[in-house]
């Protein structure tokens, strides 16, 4: 299950067709949404794999552990092991939706720590590359939500975007 969980065609097009579907049935409303979820992907992953991997360096540990015999459940890759940019892709965009829509903040984070446990699994991942992963795309994915909020609130973008109001109604 996990290579299946893993596997970076099926979150792209699980990610595809999430943002196809809200520009279809939310119409002009969720414009603004995909694009800003677009740049969290694009921070989350070149901060990650362009800059913070060289940076630390560290090897996977499917390429520590040349020496033993290991059935790996997916190519090992040779980009390098911190912070896991799958992690942080992921942990960007439900951090990035939750600060906008709530009520979806289970599944989001939930669907995250699965697909983040998944490189566990499969051998491509530490631990605590995960974490870092994770921390990194919570930082920029509620980043993001948070100038979308503040543009949203000033009525600087056209369509308005539909966000989850932060005041809850009192019934009187």
């Amino acid at each position: 299950l996990m290579p299946i969980v893993t596997n970076d065609m099926l979150l792209r097009l699980i990610y595809g067709l999430a943002m196809i579907l809200l520009l279809v049935f939310g119409k002009k409303r969720f414009v603004w949404v995909v694009i800003f979820s677009a740049i969290v992907i694009a921070l989350c992953d070149q901060l990650s794999s362009a800059f913070l991997k060289p940076l630390f360096a560290r090897p996977r540990p499917c390429h520590e552990t040349s020496d033993l015999i290991v059935h790996l459940l997916v190519n090992c890759g040779s980009g390098k092991s911190f912070p896991s940019s799958h992690a942080a892709n992921l942990f960007g965009q439900a951090a990035f939706f939750s600060c906008l829509y709530s009520k979806y903040r289970w599944y989001l984070f939930g669907f995250a720590i699965i697909v983040g446990l998944s490189r566990i699994f499969v051998g491509v991942h530490y631990p605590l590359d995960v974490v870092g992963g994770a921390v990194l795309g919570i930082v920029l994915g509620a980043g993001v939500a948070l100038v979308l909020r503040r543009l949203h609130a000033k009525n600087l973008l056209r369509p308005v975007p539909y966000i989850e109001s932060k005041k809850k109604a009192v019934s009187g």
